[in-house]
């Protein structure tokens, strides 16, 4: 699976003109502001339906512009060319692959597994609760249709159960909690499954990308802890409901679940510096490639956005090392950062980037 081509029209600053990425590593050289991410963001958008740096998709247009367009061409596992489209017009996305609108998201986030590294990561280690949730909700979505369902149908009633609560509309509120309880059930069961699994993985590639022996821990503590069942859950929201009254909102659930990241028992968050948080995240994404791989048999497309540049030349070359299971990797760098010997192959492509255009070098 990789990318061959890539174009966009009034997609931030990038230039409209057709970019050949048919390599497995592309390297993107150029200073800060001239349009290294945004074609990062291009591509991650092309795969989501939306952005990793903003919820508002019609800031991703050109300055002074409402609308935009981005295109790619890809081959998937059988060497099968697709071209995917996204367009944003009139206040309106549309996707199509292959000519066909593709109506439901869920049937656009299984075509190119995607991940990105970026600078805001480090939130999934030190930030609040919901950046770890997001984490691990974007980990097991990635893999599982089933989850990726019940997690939509999940936020969907839980907006509808707060809007009733606000509305006063009580009477609605015992069948709110069973649909509540139907999905949050399934969800924090997978969870558990999920992050058991996962911990296989993720504190062994700390230590080798960090060369410690320290021994990072994923706690996994859902809202509902004491609940197994859809009828325990029931129980325990009719319950809490006077509660939920009073505060206006939905005060239990596995929108309250917490994933905590620790060393001998206490948050590594308050313990690491701030290059063992960095480090920490890179290992979660790194272990996130490997689990996805474990669990489909498929590597994922990269996108790894200057987090390079806060680690020494020999964590550079193990993290690198660890790096080795994706299809294509996009990496940005700055003009003067060091290349290393990782690097040296003839299946990749070197672009230095200034304000928005593309030129293919060394």
């Amino acid at each position: 699976m990789r990318f061959c081509t890539i174009t966009t029209n009034q997609f931030r600053n990038l230039k409209e003109e057709p970019l050949e990425v048919d390599a497995s590593k592309v390297l993107l050289i150029g200073s800060n502001g001239q349009g290294k991410t945004n074609l990062l963001e291009a591509l991650y958008t092309l795969c989501y339906g939306s952005s990793f740096r903003t919820t508002q998709i019609k800031e991703l247009a050109t300055h002074g512009f409402k609308d935009f367009r981005i295109e790619g061409t890809y081959r998937d596992e059988r060497d099968l060319l697709h071209t995917l489209t996204l367009t944003f017009k009139d206040n309106k996305r549309v996707i199509t692959l292959d000519g066909t609108v593709i109506r439901d998201r869920k049937e656009l986030v299984y075509n190119i597994p995607t991940i990105v590294f970026s600078h805001d990561d480090i939130f999934f280690v030190k930030g609040e609760p919901e950046y770890r949730r997001k984490f691990f909700d974007q980990t097991m979505s990635m893999y599982n249709p089933l989850f990726f369902d019940d997690h939509r149908r999940y936020r969907q009633v839980l907006r509808q159960r707060n809007q009733a609560i606000k509305d006063e509309q009580y009477s609605l509120l015992p069948i709110y909690d069973r649909q509540l309880a139907r999905h949050g059930i399934a969800i924090q069961q997978e969870r558990v499954h999920s992050v058991y699994e996962f911990l296989q993985i993720f504190p062994e590639i700390y230590q080798e990308v960090s060369q410690s022996d320290t021994l990072l821990d994923i706690e996994y503590r859902p809202s509902w802890e004491e609940c197994a069942t859809e009828e325990e859950v029931i129980h325990y929201l009719e319950f809490h409901r006077r509660r939920d009254i009073k505060l206006q909102t939905t005060t239990s659930g596995i929108h309250r679940d917490q994933f905590m990241i620790s060393e001998e028992g206490y948050p590594f968050a308050n313990k690491g510096s701030t290059g063992q948080l960095r480090l920490a995240s890179l290992a979660l994404r790194v272990a996130q490639m490997a689990y996805f791989t474990k669990k489909t048999d498929k590597e994922t497309v990269i996108l790894v956005d200057d987090v390079l540049l806060e680690l020494d030349i020999p964590k550079r070359e193990r993290f690198l090392t660890l790096l080795s299971g994706y299809s294509q990797a996009f990496f940005t760098f700055l003009p003067e950062e060091r290349y290393i010997n990782s690097f040296e192959t003839c299946d990749r492509k070197v672009y230095h980037v200034g304000e928005g255009a593309f030129t293919l070098g060394q």
